[in-house]
């Protein structure tokens, strides 16, 4: 029998604090394992509300360190149930330095591993780079009790070279814990089309890297921006296997069967064939 991971994804919205968003999310990640899942996603800067549609250094408060109050939390739970919890913060590094940071707690409650934002924007109603510092860590995966997980956030999403280096260094699962929505002036003309996109790039890393790939969003209406949610998770060709709802608060959970990594790439051998002696190119920011 083929090894099999149990993935689930928490698709909430904000609760109102910090600890109204721990325990709403302990709640999640208890259904979550009492239904089997082994590794369970956070959305991204799950203990608040999404802080960067305006620049307000208040919005700094909201940051901790790592290990801190919601890792330590967090780990009691992993712990307790098992599982690997994908917990998404706002991490205080150092004075006046801040990453978007995703804590990967292991089964044991240790923390296995910590990845910070590589790709941050800068759109109207996203002024992340008011708020974080580029990460410094490169797409190495983190190595869990129950797979080997590629962990990006969000804006790393729409970049294949993160996917394809997160895969090369041997990642099973591919992992983007996302705050994505609606601008409300937008919604009616481009809505369904960015909603469309956003998915279509992620289906493409899957296809293109033979990988198993979990986004996790939020839903809810936070100032001018409404979460779109519709978390979903995808085979490594690509396929959506599940997926939530626009609106709902939910778990979305599927069994990623791992040996299925290597039926893929045989048969659609495009890491095989890649030309890596003619990518040189790729370091450059523009061939002129």
């Amino acid at each position: 029998m083929g090894r099999n991971v149990r993935l689930s994804l928490v698709q909430m919205r904000d609760a109102g604090s910090v600890s109204a968003n721990i325990a709403a999310a302990t709640k999640w990640i208890e259904e979550a394992a009492g239904d089997g899942g082994q590794v369970i996603c956070l959305q991204e800067l799950f203990t608040g509300p999404y802080p960067c549609q305006s620049e307000d250094h208040c919005m700094f408060d909201l940051a901790e360190s790592i290990p801190g109050p919601s890792t330590n939390e967090l780990s009691k739970i992993a712990a307790q149930h098992d599982v690997v919890i994908v917990a998404p913060l706002f991490e205080r590094r150092a004075p006046g330095l801040y990453h978007n940071t995703v804590a990967v707690i292991d089964a044991d409650g240790s923390i296995a591993g910590i990845y910070r934002k590589m790709h941050i924007p800068d759109d109207p109603l996203f002024y992340e780079k008011f708020y974080f510092t580029p990460g410094d860590l490169g797409f190495t995966p983190i190595q869990t009790r129950y797979a080997k997980l590629g962990v990006g956030i969000c804006w790393d999403q729409w970049y294949p070279e993160a996917a394809r280096l997160f895969a090369l260094a041997g990642a099973e699962i591919l992992l983007y814990p996302t705050a994505i929505g609606w601008i409300d002036e937008e919604k009616d003309e481009f809505g369904s089309g960015q909603q469309d996109a956003w998915q279509t790039s992620m289906r493409a890393h899957s296809i293109a890297n033979g990988l198993w790939l979990g986004a996790a969003n939020r839903v809810g209406i936070e100032g001018r921006l409404e979460f779109w949610g519709t978390s979903f998770i995808t085979s490594p060709r690509g396929e959506v296997v599940a997926q939530a709802g626009t609106s709902e608060e939910c778990v979305v959970t599927t069994d990623c069967q791992i040996d299925d990594i290597d039926v893929v790439r045989t048969h659609w051998p495009f890491l095989r064939d890649r030309r890596i002696d003619a990518y040189e190119g790729l370091t450059k920011r523009y061939l002129d």
